[in-house]
C-alpha cells in the first residue's frame, strides 16, 4: 500500500472561511470533500510536496441541497453525494442524464463518499501520469508531472490528459451554470467554461474560488436526455468513452434543440458543432445516423486513456446512433 504523505488539515466553519483559507494557502491548498480521487492522487505523489494543505468542506451545509429554483430550473449543492443525486426525484424528473451519470460513477462506496462538485472539478487522468512515482521517473515525467514532454502528442506544448468525470458532459449538454464563491465575491459561469483545454491547469478558477452549486435551466416539456458511458467493466472503471445528449422537440414532434457533449477526449468535454441544422426536422433513422456521423467526424480520441483509438471513435458513433434511434416515435 502507498502511504498518504503528511498534510495540514483546515476545517473552516463557513464557505467564506473556506475560500479565505484556500486563498491564504497561496496555491498550496486543495479542497477536500469526499476525497475519493484527491487522496489517491496524493498517494501517487502527483502534487508538489508543499501542496499539503487540505481544506475540508464536507460538513458545510452551504454546499448541500437539491431544490427547484425560482426560474423553474434545478439547483444542486456541490457537496451533494453522487449516490443521493442519482435517486433524487427532482433530478430524475428534470435532469435524467445527470442522475444516470451519478449512478454510473465508479462503485457504491465511491458514490456514497464522492460529491458532484468533486466530480466536476476532478483532476485529469492519463496513461502516463496516474502511475507510481517510480514509473513516471523511469519514463522521464511529462508536462503534467515531473517533466517537459508530452507522450500523447509528441512535441505538444499543452497537456491533453483526459477529464474522466462522468457528470461534466451532461451538465455541459444541459447548459448548466456553476456558482463560484471566492474570498471577496461570487460569480456565475457556464460549466462548459469551468474546464480549460490545458490538463496541467484544468480548472478556470480564480484564487480562493470554490464551486458552491450548479444550476440546470429548465427544458421543454418534451425534453429527452441521455448519458452514454463505455468502459471495459460496468463498474469501478473511469469512462473510456462518454457522451451526453439533450433533445427538445416541438409539440409537432420536430427538433427544437439538440446538444451533444463528448467526454474523455481531453481536459474538457467537446461540444458537437453544427447541430442547429437539424432544427425543424423530425428524428428518424437516417437523421440519427447523420448526427452520429457528425459526432464521429468531430471527435478524435487520443492515447491518454486505455483502449484502441479507432475502436473508441467508431463506438462513439454507434452508441450515439443507437441512443437517438431509441427516441424515434
Amino acid at each position: 500500500m502507498m502511504p498518504l504523505p503528511p498534510f495540514q488539515l483546515v476545517q473552516p466553519e463557513s464557505l467564506l472561511e473556506a475560500a479565505q483559507a484556500l486563498a491564504a494557502a497561496n496555491g498550496r491548498g486543495r479542497i477536500l470533500s469526499g476525497g475519493t480521487d484527491l487522496l489517491v492522487n496524493m498517494k501517487h505523489q502527483l502534487y508538489p510536496e508543499d501542496s499539503a494543505i487540505l481544506i475540508s468542506v464536507s460538513d458545510l451545509p452551504e454546499l448541500r441541497g437539491i431544490r427547484l429554483a425560482e426560474d423553474g430550473g434545478l439547483e444542486i449543492g456541490a457537496g451533494e453525494r453522487l449516490s443521493d443525486i442519482a435517486i433524487n426525484p427532482l433530478v430524475v424528473d428534470h435532469a435524467s442524464a445527470l442522475a444516470l451519470a451519478c449512478g454510473r460513477v465508479a462503485h457504491p462506496q465511491a458514490r456514497n463518499m464522492g460529491t458532484v462538485g468533486g466530480n466536476i472539478c476532478l483532476d485529469v487522468r492519463c496513461n502516463f501520469v496516474n502511475r507510481t512515482p517510480a514509473w513516471r521517473e523511469a519514463l522521464g515525467g511529462c508536462l503534467k508531472a515531473d517533466g517537459d514532454l508530452c507522450h500523447v502528442v509528441p512535441k505538444g506544448t499543452r497537456c491533453v490528459a483526459a477529464l474522466s468525470g462522468d457528470t461534466v458532459a451532461p451538465l455541459v449538454a444541459m447548459a448548466a451554470t456553476a456558482r463560484l464563491v471566492g474570498p471577496d465575491e461570487e460569480r456565475q459561469v457556464p460549466v462548459a467554461d469551468l474546464r480549460t483545454k490545458d490538463g496541467e491547469h484544468p480548472l478556470a478558477l480564480r484564487p480562493g474560488e470554490i464551486l458552491a452549486s450548479i444550476h440546470i435551466p429548465t427544458g421543454s416539456a418534451n425534453r429527452k436526455t441521455a448519458y452514454i458511458k463505455w468502459a471495459v467493466r460496468k463498474a469501478v472503471d473511469f469512462p473510456l468513452l462518454s457522451a451526453a445528449i439533450v433533445l427538445d422537440t416541438n409539440p409537432g414532434g420536430t427538433i427544437d434543440l439538440l446538444r451533444i457533449a463528448v467526454g474523455v477526449l481531453g481536459p474538457r468535454p467537446k461540444e458537437i458543432k453544427g447541430l442547429e441544422k437539424y432544427q425543424g426536422k423530425r428524428l428518424n433513422a437516417e437523421l440519427a445516423q447523420d448526427i452520429a456521423d457528425r459526432a464521429y467526424r468531430q471527435c478524435t480520441p487520443l492515447t491518454n486513456v486505455l483502449y484502441e483509438i479507432a475502436y473508441r471513435r467508431t463506438l462513439l458513433r454507434v452508441l450515439i446512433r443507437r441512443e437517438l434511434e431509441g427516441w424515434i416515435d
